[in-house]
């Protein structure tokens, strides 16, 4: 799946654009080929591999990528940008967010 930079840009949480590709992975890390192209494949945490191409699962990457620093403002704007089916979702899978997150996620998805 993108990583948290990629789904920071597609949520409008940063106007930064990636230079190379990068995808997390179960896997191991590694960095592929393709002819004059090189995919960087990082080894994500189990927590960030929770709801795959979703946009609650970008959401919890991209508000990762942010970091605790900006946790408070970035949980604020993608429950801007987040429908009340994915905000659900993100309910669903704060238990398995760090700390830091967590709490954030959990006072923005209490109002459901």
């Amino acid at each position: 799946m993108a990583s948290g930079g990629s789904a920071a840009n597609v949520l409008g949480l940063t106007t930064q654009v990636p230079i190379r590709p990068v995808f997390l992975t179960s896997a191991n890390p590694r960095h592929l080929r393709f002819g004059e192209s090189t995919v960087e494949l990082q080894t994500a945490r189990d927590w960030l591999v929770n709801a795959p191409n979703t946009p609650a699962g970008n959401a919890v990457r991209a508000i990762e990528w942010m970091g605790p620093v900006e946790v408070e403002e970035s949980v604020a704007a993608v429950r801007e940008r987040l429908g009340p089916e994915d905000l659900s979702e993100l309910a669903g899978i704060q238990a398995s967010l760090p700390e830091w997150m967590a709490r954030p996620v959990s006072r923005v998805v209490a109002d459901l």
